[in-house]
């Protein structure tokens, strides 16, 4: 609660709300007791216009998670992402709402949970570098550690418990790499998975999705979802939500018309002989290193943040000419930012609107799980209040 809605509650000054908190004066324990009754039923309280539930977006990138729960309308109380300029885009696409709270590095507020205000739902795309293979190859090869033992980002899966077990929402949603589940040998989602439901006592299930249905990419990812009572959630049934394979898109369905496409996304004859030459090279000693060029019937590879570099993993072949790189608007499209009458504002340079669409979640995955979802939320969120009810009652 914010301190004026605090002091409108108790029928008290802001002033005196002030006082309770510095510590400069007690307030009385049925004061206590009605701001612990308002705590409880927070989360099952009448939300804004048409919201049914109320959810926290960290690590939040540029708001892919939080596209796919506001369109089963739920309401973003609380945002947390570190980089600037995803930021910037993430501001730009949603527009600021009272109450809401943008804030930035996660850790002060997996230090003090209390800050975070109360929410039905946590979403969470914790970094998923230190898991991901090319991530781990990257890491070893320089000597670095990776999985847990990245202490920058690796430890952030902690920051995210310590929230859930303050706050304890009824269900949580959490994304990463499909490799998260094979990382160390198992090892780190085993932690993860004890963590979740030994420690926290949340009843969970898992599944890697891939993206092909929905938007012409091969792009697999985890999500771990739970319960904070078992709500008899699984992904057994997850298959109805995929469309028709006759239904799934191809480049064609998302690139521009040739006339819209600026020279500087064609390749510079150098770049363009790079990348022959060590395609030519792996190619000789029997490996698949190397360039990726799709036509309008193909699907592409998984979309990188390191596709601003050279844009090797998908190019677009060019008649006559040297192939390209998506531009910013349809990377947009290939993550489903852009999709069907949903436009989507790019308001930063090429280079981060690329890194920002490479670390994105493919939003009609993320809209189709929410979906998934949503009949076992809603039944959970119900029965929350009705529990609520008879406490108050009693």
């Amino acid at each position: 609660m914010t301190l004026q809605e605090t002091a409108e509650y108790l029928d008290v000054t802001t002033r005196q709300v002030r006082r309770y908190e510095s510590g400069e004066c007690k307030p009385p324990a049925s004061t206590l007791r009605i701001l612990h009754i308002e705590a409880e039923m927070r989360p099952t309280l009448p939300l804004r216009g048409h919201s049914k539930f109320s959810f926290i977006d960290l690590f939040a990138g540029i708001g892919g998670l939080r596209l796919g729960f506001e369109k089963i309308g739920g309401r973003c109380v609380f945002t947390s992402e570190w980089d600037k300029y995803s930021r910037q885009t993430y501001e730009a696409n949603f527009p600021a709402e009272d109450g809401h709270v943008f804030a930035g590095d996660i850790r002060p507020y997996g230090k003090d949970p209390s800050m975070i205000p109360v929410h039905d739902v946590l979403l969470a795309g914790f970094p998923c570098q230190p898991f991901s293979i090319a991530g781990v190859s990257k890491k070893n090869a320089l000597g670095r550690p990776h999985g847990f033992e990245d202490k920058t980002q690796g430890t952030l899966f902690f920051d995210i418990k310590q929230i859930i077990a303050h706050h304890r929402p009824t269900a949580f949603v959490l994304e990463n790499v499909k490799n998260l589940a094979r990382h160390d040998k198992g090892k780190t989602f085993e932690v993860i998975r004890q963590t979740l439901e030994n420690e926290l006592g949340y009843t969970i299930d898992w599944r890697v999705v891939s993206s092909k249905p929905w938007v012409p990419q091969k792009r697999e990812r985890i999500f771990i979802v739970g319960f904070r009572e078992d709500a008899g959630f699984d992904f057994d049934d997850f298959n109805r939500m995929i469309p028709p394979e006759k239904d799934w898109p191809v480049l064609g369905d998302i690139l521009q018309g040739h006339n819209e496409i600026d020279t500087k996304y064609t390749l510079t004859p150098r770049l363009w002989e790079y990348l022959q030459a060590y395609r030519a090279k792996h190619e000789a000693q029997g490996n698949g290193f190397g360039y990726g060029l799709c036509g309008p019937d193909d699907v592409a590879r998984t979309l990188s943040a390191r596709y601003f570099k050279d844009g090797s993993e998908i190019l677009i072949a060019q008649k006559h000419r040297r192939p390209r790189r998506l531009t910013p608007t349809e990377c947009a499209r290939l993550m489903g930012f852009e999709f069907g009458a949903r436009s989507w504002k790019i308001p930063v340079s090429d280079t981060q609107a690329y890194k920002q669409f490479g670390n994105a979640v493919v939003v009609p995955v993320v809209e189709a799980i929410a979906e998934y979802i949503k009949p076992t939320l809603f039944n959970a969120l119900i029965s929350n209040r009705e529990k609520l009810d008879l406490r108050k009652a009693g």
